[in-house]
This record gives C-alpha cells, structure tokens and sequence, in this order.
C-alpha cells in the first residue's frame, strides 16, 4: 500500500469537514475559512515511540493520546477546537494498526468536534505530529502571563494517576484489578479540559496544562507572570487508586510526574466560586497561591518547607 492510498483508507473521511473547511483532505493544502472575528490559536507536538509512550502501547491509545495532547493545550488557552493535521512516521504499514490508530484519533476528534484536515505519511521510526487549530474572540485567550499576586492556584480533576501507571508498568508491577486499568487508563486516553478551558474564559487570570508535571508547569506561569508560588502538599487532589498505590512516591509523582493533562488555573479569590461552577461537575481543587516572591515553595502537611523539590521532565536537561 502507497501512503496515497493509506490517506485514502484510513484518513480521508476520518472527521467531518466542520464550519469553516472550504477543503480538507486530499489536496496539496486545506483551505479554511476562520470564524468571523476570531483570532486563530495554534498547537503542535509530537509523540515517540519509547519517548511519550511504550512501544507496546496499543494503536487505539496511541492515536487518542496524540490528539488529546494537543486539544490539552487549546484547553490551556481556552480555544475551541477547530481542525487537526497529523503526520505519521510507520517503520511499515500495517493494515490492523493503522485501523485501530485512526479509530482513536477518530473517536476523540468527534468528541471533541474537530477536524482533521490534512497532514503527511512517511516510512520511518514510529512517531506522529499533529498540529491543532483553536478559535478564540480577540482578548479572550487564557495565558501564562496573567497571574497576580493573591490569585488562588487550582488544578481541575486529579493529579499523578498516568505518572504513578508508567512507573508501575516500566517495573512490571502494574496491576490488573481495577485500581490498574483506572490507572492505565489515565496514561494512555488522557481527558483535554476542552469544556473547562472554555468555561474558565473570562474568569481565570492565568492558565497552564499539566504535561511535565505542576511544579515545572507553574512554573512556567510564574515565570510569565513575574511572581512566586507556594502550594500546599496535602491539598492536592488524588484519585483513590492513586491514593491507594503510590506510597511514599506520591509528592514526587505528583508535582513532577507529568502527563496528567489537567488544567491549572489561576484565580482571584472573589472569582473562585465562579470558576467552580464554570467547570463542574469537573472538580476544580485549591492547591496554593500565587505570592509576591518569586520560585516556588512547597509546604508539607506542617506547614513547613519542603526541600529537594523533583525536577520536571525536560527534553533536553
């Protein structure tokens, strides 16, 4: 099979069109008409084979995670959704994998309405690239750089489930009772915050997704926003498998664990029964807040000071 004629089995069709796609699949470019008004936001990451996911990752969730990644960050800016291309490197092309991969691209672009527009196919080292499209009204974007001094630090859903599922798995010892597929699940078909993101428009001051773990990422906010953070160890939420499994790893897994695609969020105190109500019956939990002095400080249980805080991930330390 040619990559001419895998597009055509297995992508042409995959979505429909959408508002705004003049033409999508099968020509040299799409051509797409933007929402009146609206100011484009644009996303792209990549995954790889043995990097963002194991090699023995099934093709389903491999296509699902490598398009959730990217509606996380749209999440993070609180863009809607718009349309997708993706690149596909194949060592080969098989015909069983590439139907179950685009099934899981496919499942969450219809979730979520978007698109997928155009892309490439090529032989090599499996890795996929895909590039997102968001709409968003002029001014109305959520970024890193708005948080205040006094702002409320939440994170939606929970924290360190996909972290504390790779760990286990890597070491064999993932079980196979629920507590495991609860937290496998969590690794490999992560959530976007689409609707929260949405939701938090107009209400959040500042607003980062959780790829690399919450301490790297709000970092990232302060950092923008040239303020500090403290956060406190014991408010931040945990699913009861997490709970149940992670041990003495659970503040390392996490603050620093990553691949949670959670939102945080910063909030003024005046605004945060708001923002609650914007996101349920999403959980949006307190987990510090934003203080003048910059780094970030994290407290234990007793209030004090942790040290030795877990690095983020980093491509490239």
């Amino acid at each position: 099979m040619d990559e001419f004629a895998l597009i055509r089995r297995y992508f042409a069709g995959l979505t429909p069109d959408g508002e705004g796609v003049a033409l999508g699949v099968g020509d040299d470019c799409a051509l797409l008409q933007p929402p009146p008004g609206a100011q484009i936001a644009i996303t792209c990451d990549t995954l790889i084979a043995g990097r963002h996911f194991p090699a023995e990752t099934a093709a389903f969730d491999i296509g699902w995670k490598a398009l959730a990644v990217n509606l996380s960050d749209l999440a993070a800016m609180g863009a809607r959704p718009w349309t997708f291309t993706l690149a596909l490197s194949l060592p080969q092309a098989d015909a069983a994998w590439l139907a179950d991969f685009a099934a899981g691209v496919g499942a969450l672009a219809r979730e979520a309405g978007i698109a997928l527009v155009g892309g490439d196919t090529t032989r090599g080292p499996l890795s996929i690239t895909v590039t997102a499209l968001g709409s968003v009204p002029p001014g109305a974007a959520l970024r890193r750089a708005g948080a205040r001094v006094g702002d409320c630090i939440c994170v939606t859903g929970t924290l360190g489930d996909a972290a504390l599922a790779l760990r286990r798995w890597q070491a064999g010892e993932l079980p196979r009772d629920d507590d495991g597929r609860a937290l496998r699940a969590r690794l490999d078909r992560p959530t976007p915050r689409n609707a929260a993101g949405l939701a938090l428009r107009g209400i959040a001051s500042a607003a980062i997704d959780l790829s690399d773990g919450l301490a790297g990422d709000l970092g990232h906010v302060c950092a923008a926003s040239g303020v500090g953070a403290e956060l406190e160890l014991a408010a931040l939420p945990a699913s009861p498998a997490f709970a149940r499994g992670a041990g003495s790893a659970a503040a390392a897994l996490q603050l620093a664990g990553g691949d949670d695609y959670e939102l945080c969020v910063c909030v003024p105190p005046e605004r945060l029964d708001d923002a609650r109500r914007a996101c349920a019956p999403l959980a949006l939990s307190v987990v510090g807040r934003i203080v003048a002095e910059p780094g970030l400080r994290v407290r234990d249980a007793g209030g004090g000071i942790v040290e030795h805080l877990p690095q983020a991930y980093r491509h490239f330390p």
